[in-house]
């Protein structure tokens, strides 16, 4: 058993809460009071950032102390809203956000991941027809491993899981936003997944 803080409990940070204490995690989401955060962090092992991402780097670096020594696994992504609400341009070109978080928290051991899907595959995917594939970015390879376990309590099968290397790779994953706008213009929400196919 793993004791976690997710930090955002809208659809993203409660959908993980359930799943991961459904799994027999000792799970705690919360919003935005500063009080329930900190202390939920200190608690934590692992640390789960569901907070959108536009404001994530200023909210996570007034917890530099608490997440010191921490896993934090980064799912947001970091963009500028178009006019119908869905994400138009990445905050961070030539970064990311994962980079960021890791270069203003250098004692938290960063990973990203369940970043290139829509909320429900990141605690159901073997729902979707075809096989998809969660990424993990980090220059950590324990927290790594760490977050491996996650994500097969989470349902991932272990031939889903691609490792790509250090954080910064997770700007590629971060850039694959760019898709999700035209994808759901084209099929609506319906849950999907970035795949890789061999």
């Amino acid at each position: 058993m793993t004791t976690i803080a997710i930090l955002g409990n809208g659809r993203v940070g409660g959908n993980l809460a359930t799943a991961l204490t459904r799994a027999g995690h000792d799970v705690t989401a919360v919003d935005r009071d500063p009080d329930a955060t900190v202390t939920a962090v200190r608690a934590a092992g692992v640390v789960v950032n569901a907070t959108p991402g536009a404001g994530s780097l200023e909210r996570l670096t007034t917890l530099r102390e608490e997440l010191s020594g921490k896993i934090l696994i980064d799912v947001s992504n970091a963009t500028t809203d178009g006019p119908d609400g869905l994400p138009a341009d990445l905050i961070h070109p030539g970064s990311s956000l994962a980079e960021q978080l890791q270069e203003a928290l250098p004692a938290t051991r960063i990973v990203k991941t369940l970043n290139t899907m829509l909320f429900p595959v990141m605690t159901a995917p073997a729902t979707l027809a075809q096989a998809p594939t969660a990424f993990l970015s980090g220059d950590a390879p324990q927290a790594k491993q760490t977050v491996r376990g996650l994500l097969v309590d989470l349902g991932w099968h272990e031939e889903w899981i691609t490792d790509l290397g250090g954080i910064r790779t997770a700007r590629a994953t971060e850039a694959a936003i760019l898709f999700v706008p035209h994808v759901i213009r084209a099929n609506g929400f319906t849950p999907f997944a970035v795949s890789i196919a061999r």
